[in-house]
């Protein structure tokens, strides 16, 4: 028997034993802000961290920031502290799935995301009463915040900041990664999937973060077929969605963007272009 045939039929038990998709239960209580940790309507645990201006220096703002696809909250110790310092406090959860949450690798669904970040909003909201609110997504992030900024009912936010938000849904992908993709979510949904070396994608250029990611053993290394499904069909919503994105929002592009392709930046690019109410920095 091949190798080839050996590892899909591996991929097939692992997929059949794997926990599957978790979309938000049913609302048990209202959702909470505690010291520690977000507990969503349906009592999921998402853990939080905060960086909050020193003693004696004002809070003048307040950023809730979303991180990326197998980041987690930690992502924004640098920016946290930074923004501290100047008197915006920054609040940052684990997303579901990830970090420190129940089931880390286990795809949650965008809606339910971009659910998360409404109820994190208005907690923030009630708990920083009177001070400007913004929400801040990076990639995987910032999908989720243009999604929970177009649906629902979001509180009133002062602006949103997109950082290189995730837009490469399956209608801008190629024909072979395109259905590549939904024949492995068909046939092995369960089993982890990781970047060829090959393509030599770099997605900063700051190597000593890129280690400390590596090291650290919550950010997630690769990834289950139906989580990256999950996952493209998210930015293939939120990017349907950037038209109706009606927050005062800065988008910022870096000048080598190597992970997201041409043409979805392009076009998310010109949507934002023709938005009165959004900046492009690259």
């Amino acid at each position: 028997m091949g190798r080839r045939v050996v590892f899909l039929i591996a991929g097939a038990f692992l997929s059949a034993c794997a926990p599957r998709l978790q979309p938000m239960g049913p609302a048990v209580a209202e959702p909470r802000l505690t010291a520690s940790a977000i507990i969503a309507a349906d009592g999921y645990r998402l853990p939080l961290r905060r960086w909050t201006p020193e003693p004696g220096i004002p809070t003048r703002a307040v950023v809730l920031a979303l991180h990326g696809f197998n980041d987690y909250s930690k992502s924004f110790d640098g920016p946290g502290g930074y923004f501290a310092g100047r008197g915006v406090a920054v609040y940052a959860y684990d997303q579901r799935g990830f970090g420190a949450t129940r089931d880390p690798g286990v795809w949650a669904g965008g809606e339910t995301l971009a659910a998360d970040a409404r109820a994190a909003l208005t907690l923030l909201v009630n708990a920083h009463p009177g001070l400007p609110l913004f929400l801040m997504g990076e990639s995987m992030g910032g999908a989720a915040a243009i999604l929970a900024l177009t649906s629902g009912a979001p509180p009133p936010i002062r602006g949103a900041v997109l950082s290189a938000p995730a837009v490469w849904g399956f209608e801008t992908m190629g024909f072979w990664p395109r259905n590549a993709l939904k024949l492995a979510n068909a046939a092995v949904p369960g089993m982890v999937a990781t970047a060829p070396p090959e393509l030599n994608i770099r997605p900063s250029d700051n190597i000593a973060m890129l280690k400390a990611l590596g090291a650290d053993p919550l950010v997630i290394k690769g990834a289950r077929v139906d989580a990256l499904y999950g996952l493209t069909e998210m930015m293939g919503a939120a990017l349907d969605a950037l038209p109706r994105l009606d927050a005062p929002t800065l988008a910022l592009y870096g000048a080598h963007e190597q992970v997201l392709p041409p043409e979805p930046v392009a076009k998310a690019k010109a949507i934002l272009a023709a938005n009165p109410k959004a900046t492009v920095k690259e």
